[in-house]
């Protein structure tokens, strides 16, 4: 009689084991954590994916693949995709018949759902979908690809493999009407996001942890956040440094700022009460907000600090913002000047000048010109200060927060002032430099005469060709791989408009690429419609500057204008010109004329 066999030790699941440190994963973020899901990862169950990993359905349940063998960090990845889908609201819950989302549809939420966790990592990404998406919503992309066709690299970018990952189904299962999850992953984030600006704030020690105390420079910015709109946008994007030995090396008596780096230089050892320390804080918020350093220009630099402190000072004392310290600059004389005047004024005491002293301590201004602490990247920042200090006015006034100076409101609306869009500027550029042609009169060309006196003849208009000479202009184009199609479609369509709204009649065009070619005088209505790109080689464009500035049939007085993507070699051009370029690009070198940048 043989003995049983003894049983080994049971075989370890490794797919359950790994979809398992996925889930854990997901679970483990606290905004997808809040998002409400059931995971089916039955074998019988007939909507998981039979080739991908999850299918979600707006009953909230994530059908996965029950023996699908993938990374952790996959799964973590597809079901974060998944969750995303709720949280968004592309699978809600609903009654009666559902309709289920087309191709254009299922791309253009996965597209953006992707797009979200490039910047929202959770897991790894397969390696076969894009590294970059397009912009817009679900709807605009959806519409888009309806009208242009879907490309086929956002075709299959779900978690399901070629099947759709987005299910509607029919549900009565509630009773207090059906679950918001959109509302409830909206709320996570911002609690996170809040946590980690706390803690990169240092007043929490870690996400999950409480707030650290608040020091008193910190509960004043944090007043100016919640609680003074029109600071508020500035208070929120500007930091606060305070190092007992960075203020002591640097002589920083109590405050300064460096607008350039959104830094505030605090000297800890100095002791103030919340208000004193509001007016402090608002005092180098204006000095960076309303780009003091800027607006020096020739002038002295320290007195102009000390000019613009007055100017300050008796702003807040008039806003009643905090307490002001003892010893900051103030009078009552000055009250209503602006910084230029009375820097003016300054400037003829100089008796007076020596005794006075900013927040940065005597002779020292507390506005400065580098940052103290290591470079950083620092992206469009007087358009941060600008916006900031122009959405918190309008909150300001809105909400009736108070008293306003009207010397403040006004700069403030000098600063809110957008400029001008590059086709207003190119429009200017022509009414400059490019002359409308003057019409002769002339009995050799004769008008059509008036029904009512036939046999009265009348002189013609035309222009004579010394003035179609006079009134052209050169269009050196590259033609070259790199560039654009819509950017090229913009600039001829805009020079095209301007040069006929000003009765030029033609221009002198030349495109390049590795070489040259001149397609001589072009009517202004063809520059846009009917000519023929030349060449898509690499981008040398002197040589093409050059043949048109040589040419004999060229005025010695006509302006250039180059289009160009940027990435071409250095240029000289010895007469007026400007360039067109796209937004973002940069010419790799300095430019002598105006730079028009294609939106």
């Amino acid at each position: 009689m043989s003995r049983p066999r003894a049983k080994g030790p049971k075989k370890r699941d490794l797919a359950a084991e790994a979809f398992a440190e996925g889930l854990r994963l997901v679970q483990a973020n606290p905004a997808l954590a809040a998002v409400e899901f059931d995971v089916c990862r039955d074998e019988e169950c007939k909507l998981a994916p039979r080739d991908g990993l999850v299918v979600v359905d707006s009953d909230a349940d994530l059908h996965v693949h029950p023996f699908r063998l993938a990374e952790p960090a996959a799964w973590a990845w597809a079901l974060a995709h998944a969750v995303l889908h709720l949280g968004f609201g592309h699978v809600p819950a609903a009654k009666g018949e559902r309709v289920q989302p087309d191709r254009f549809d299922l791309a253009a939420r996965c597209v953006v759902v992707n797009r979200f966790l490039l910047n929202f990592t959770i897991g790894t990404a397969p390696e076969e979908l894009p590294g970059s998406y397009p912009d817009g919503d679900e709807e605009q992309l959806a519409a888009r690809w309806r009208r242009d066709g879907l490309p086929a690299a956002y075709e299959r970018c779900g978690t399901a493999g070629d099947e759709p990952d987005q299910l509607l189904l029919t549900w009565h299962g509630w009773r207090s009407g059906p679950p918001d999850h959109q509302l409830a992953f909206a709320g996570a984030l911002t609690r996170t996001v809040s946590a980690a600006m706390d803690l990169a704030g240092g007043r929490r020690d870690s996400l999950s942890g409480e707030l650290a105390p608040q020091r008193p420079w910190q509960k004043a910015l944090s007043w100016f956040i919640s609680s003074y709109p029109l600071l508020g946008g500035i208070a929120a994007g500007i930091k606060l440094v305070a190092d007992a030995e960075l203020a002591r090396a640097h002589g920083i008596s109590v405050a300064a700022v460096n607008a350039e780096a959104g830094e505030i230089y605090i000297n800890p050892l100095r002791t103030f009460d919340d208000e004193e320390w509001r007016f402090i804080l608002a005092h180098e918020m204006l000095h960076a907000a309303l780009r003091h350093g800027d607006r020096c220009g020739t002038r002295d630099p320290y007195l102009f600090n000390v000019a613009c402190d007055y100017v300050i000072n008796d702003w807040l004392r008039e806003m009643q913002i905090g307490t002001m310290p003892e010893g900051l600059l103030y009078d009552p004389a000055l009250t209503g000047l602006s910084a230029e005047e009375v820097h003016d004024r300054l400037a003829g005491d100089l008796r007076r000048m020596r005794r006075l002293a900013t927040l940065r301590g005597k002779g020292l201004g507390d506005i400065l010109g580098a940052p103290l602490g290591p470079p950083g990247e620092y992206v469009d920042l007087d358009g941060f200060y600008r916006r900031g200090l122009a959405q918190g006015l309008d909150l300001h006034q809105r909400q009736e927060r108070g008293f306003l100076p009207g010397g403040l409101v006004e700069e403030i609306r000098a600063l809110s002032h957008p400029p001008l869009p590059w086709d207003a500027q190119l429009a200017r550029w022509f009414d400059e430099f490019v002359p409308s042609p003057q019409p002769v009169r002339s009995y050799a060309r004769p008008s059509r005469r008036q029904s009512s006196t036939p046999d009265i003849p009348r002189a013609g208009r035309y222009f004579p060709p010394e003035e179609i000479a006079r009134c052209t202009f050169g269009v050196v184009l590259d033609t070259s791989g790199s560039m654009d199609r819509t950017l090229l479609g913009k600039a001829l369509g805009a020079i095209a408009s301007y040069a006929g709204a000003r009765d030029v009649p033609a221009a002198r065009v030349v495109f390049c690429d590795a070489a040259p070619h001149d397609a001589g005088f072009l009517p202004v209505t063809e520059i846009a419609g009917r000519v023929r790109v030349h060449g898509r080689g690499g981008t040398v464009l002197q040589p093409g500057i050059d043949l048109l500035l040589r040419a004999d049939d060229f005025p010695p007085t006509a302006p250039v204008l180059v289009i160009t993507d940027g990435w071409c070699d250095v240029l000289r051009v010895r007469r007026e010109h400007a360039y067109l370029i796209p937004q973002g690009a940069r010419l790799p070198f300095t430019a002598r004329g105006p730079v028009f940048r294609v939106r």
